[in-house]
């Protein structure tokens, strides 16, 4: 029985052999994968792919990046009008870790420095997690409950801006919370354990939650991102597996522009909300130094681990409104006057037609 079930696999598979071979030996092979990973989207697809692998995909960006267009967010209508930088305007040397600035609408790359460096992000990760608490949660106003794995996380938490310096009371365990403030909370205070918390509730744990963001980025085209928790905290032992680049979140934060929601809360200065109860009332202060000093911030977000350094995603509008762009700056002990410098810059130096 088994030697009759050997022979039929054999004659099942054997035609495909010269195929997968011969397709592999004319470099036919790599196109094959690439289209089962587009169209499948298979998880086997999701490990990280190689220089040599991604090479001619974005050959055009490295040669040329500022006139190339490379944005597969969503399938959605060629931009009206796209950025075309004026004549013989060298692009901007920021000295950050990498930055990258993008249109909005159309993603033309407006600032291309170090790019594509795959590092830490530290809490520029709670761009993604927002998004998903959007796409999963349908009303805001829905009760979350705080768990114990949510409130033992270090570094910024509710209540507390910083770790030893205390504003308001922490969240507590079992303490119930809207979906909406603790929302507030993770993008205007940078709070883990609201990050965690919506994660818990979302994807049963935070390994869940992760697998969700990953599944995200790979529908949104990211090749060079790879989440590890919701918050941005590096795992330990595991650092160098929390990683993205400053294009891949320039290309995640203009696609949460879909959300106004996301962008309302950020541009909040300060705010305080209670428990479902109303017996802990909690405050919180907006980590965004840019929104009362950079003229047209529609908002941003702030990121800081040892590992990862300062680090800053903001979005701006021209002066008419009309054109909106997100700026990345990863590793910059500047982050604030080199993000004006940024923005400024490509206004100056960029038309819309």
């Amino acid at each position: 029985m088994n030697a009759i079930f050997s022979l039929i696999l054999l004659l099942v598979v054997l035609p495909l052999v010269p195929f997968w071979t011969w397709g592999e030996f004319f470099g036919l092979g790599k196109n094959i994968e690439t289209t089962i990973c587009e169209i499948t989207q298979s998880s086997f697809c999701r490990e990280p792919f190689s220089e040599e692998k991604v090479a001619g995909a974005f050959q055009t960006e490295k040669e040329n990046p500022q006139n190339y267009n490379y944005f597969p967010v969503e399938k959605s209508p060629p931009a009206d009008l796209v950025p075309v930088k004026k004549e013989n305007i060298p692009d901007l040397k920021i000295w950050a870790g990498s930055s990258v600035a993008i249109d909005a609408e159309s993603g033309t790359i407006l600032h291309f420095d170090n790019g594509k460096k795959k590092t830490q992000i530290a809490s520029l990760t709670k761009i993604m997690t927002a998004i998903l608490v959007m796409e999963k949660i349908n009303n805001l106003d829905e009760e979350v409950t705080i768990t114990k794995e949510a409130i033992r996380l270090p570094g910024t938490v509710v209540g507390c801006p910083r770790s030893g310096y205390c504003l308001s009371n922490r969240l507590y365990e079992g303490e119930k919370v809207k979906a909406v403030n603790l929302l507030k909370a993770m993008l205007m205070n940078s709070a883990n354990d609201s990050a965690t918390a919506l994660a818990i509730h979302i994807g049963g744990s935070v390994e869940n939650f992760s697998r969700m963001m990953n599944d995200k980025a790979w529908e949104l085209g990211l090749r060079d991102t790879n989440f590890c928790t919701p918050s941005g905290l590096e795992i330990d032992g595991r650092e160098e597996q929390c990683y993205s680049t400053a294009y891949d979140i320039a290309r995640i934060g203009a696609y949460s522009l879909k959300y106004e929601k996301i962008w309302e809360i950020m541009r909040i200065p300060e705010e305080k909300f209670f428990s479902s109860n109303g017996k802990y009332m909690h405050e919180l202060k907006n980590t965004d130094l840019l929104l009362f000093t950079l003229p047209d911030c529609l908002g941003g977000k702030t990121g800081f681990t040892p590992l990862a350094g300062k680090s800053l995603l903001t979005g701006v509008t021209d002066a008419k409104a009309e054109h909106k762009i997100i700026a990345v700056l990863l590793n910059d002990e500047n982050r604030w006057e080199d993000m004006k410098i940024l923005t400024n810059w490509v206004f100056e130096n960029y038309k819309w037609q």
